[in-house]
């Protein structure tokens, strides 16, 4: 059960009283989200966390991440430009991951525009990478979290494809379950080319602030004939 907006308002309001840490001095911030389920962040549903933490290290930061308990996630800060991006895996299951997002909009003073979620997409093959502004959950509970804490589906989000399971698997065994063995030799080039839409995305967009319902074109990874 997601919670009542007057709870969660009067949750986020005492939680943020308590947190006394000095945040880090910057100019812009910008919220960067990998979801997933906490502990689990090597099946596919958590591919997002998975690309956070090539994020990470990409930008010099992977060994920096930090518990923030009032928010309930993991997280990182990474200089990029003129910007401070706030990296974070949320400390929950994904179909409340929302709420650490909005505990990390409302304590570092964020928009709905200063946030991008990272996640898997069923209906997207495994290599294929997109990246799109707004739109419905199209299914995905950690997405429905996030739109229902923030009260806005205009969220930039960055869709892993991870494809569809085989005739007669559940959908539900099929995102909690890991990558076969000839999936993870491409997941670096999928990881990398992730990073790559989302760092150009965000640098372009606080360059001249555009507001498209769609931003790039699909990329496609050539995936090797499937193996156990």
């Amino acid at each position: 059960m997601i919670m009542p907006l007057a709870a969660l308002g009067r949750f986020l309001r005492k939680m943020m009283s308590l947190h006394k840490d000095e945040l880090p001095a910057a100019g812009k911030r910008v919220l960067v989200v990998g979801l997933g389920n906490h502990g689990m962040g090597d099946t596919r549903h958590s591919v997002g966390m998975a690309v956070l933490n090539h994020l990470a290290n990409k930008l010099s930061v992977g060994d920096r991440w930090t518990r923030d308990r009032p928010c309930c996630g993991d997280v990182a800060f990474a200089p990029l430009g003129d910007l401070q991006l706030i990296l974070m895996k949320p400390r929950r299951f994904m179909n409340v991951n929302g709420l650490s997002v909005v505990g990390a909009a409302e304590m570092y003073k964020l928009g709905v525009e200063d946030i991008y979620l990272v996640h898997d997409d069923l209906d997207k093959p495994l290599g294929k990478v997109a990246l799109k502004l707004g739109g419905s959950a199209r299914g995905h509970n950690g997405v429905r979290s996030c739109i229902h804490c923030l009260r806005s589906d205009h969220i930039v989000r960055v869709r892993v494809g991870i494809g569809r399971p085989a005739k007669g698997e559940s959908v539900e065994r099929y995102v909690l379950s890991r990558f076969t063995s000839t999936e993870r030799e491409v997941l670096p080039q999928i990881f990398e080319q992730s990073t790559k839409l989302l760092l150009e995305h965000i640098q372009e967009r606080h360059r001249t602030q555009p507001n498209p319902t769609v931003c790039g074109e699909p990329t496609n990874i050539p995936l090797k004939s499937d193996g156990a």
